[in-house]
């Protein structure tokens, strides 16, 4: 059992980026978008590959989100480093764009998780439970990234 809880925080850290801030200035502020600049480049690459692939890898990025943030999420709320449901969010985001609109999706994503109040439906989908609520939200902020980037 303790290796699984250690295999979910590796893949809930998503590998260890929404530690870095943490260590570097004792602050979690900032991880989510750390995790999704990172994650960016790997994204981009399995663009070559088709919206089909994309959407898969979306859809499997979801449901890792919400297995791995489920523990955390039940016993500590949303954490900081959990960012692997950025991760997902992001890879909803870019579902069939090309490198600069992608850029725009990312940031309108950003935008979106960071000010859920401002984007109906954001903030609405964090009151699900435990890792389905971590999850939702930046699902729904990567519709909204991606309608900004199939926008442009």
């Amino acid at each position: 059992m303790r290796t699984l809880s250690a295999v979910r925080r590796l893949l809930a850290s998503w590998f260890g980026s929404g530690l870095v801030l943490r260590r570097l200035r004792g602050s979690d502020g900032g991880s989510g978008t750390l995790a999704a600049v990172v994650t960016f480049p790997f994204l981009l690459a399995i663009s070559l590959l088709g919206w089909q692939v994309q959407l898969a890898v979306a859809v499997a990025l979801a449901s890792l989100a919400v297995w791995a943030s489920h523990q955390f999420a039940t016993e500590l709320g949303d954490p900081g480093w959990v960012v692997v449901d950025e991760v997902a969010g992001l890879a909803v985001a870019m579902i069939g764009l090309r490198p600069v609109p992608a850029i725009l999706a990312l940031v309108v994503f950003r935008l979106a998780d960071i000010q859920k109040r401002w984007f109906p439906g954001v903030y609405a989908a964090e009151s699900l439970p435990a890792g389905w609520g971590v999850t939702a939200d930046d699902v729904v902020a990567g519709l909204y990234g991606l309608a900004g980037g199939w926008a442009v």
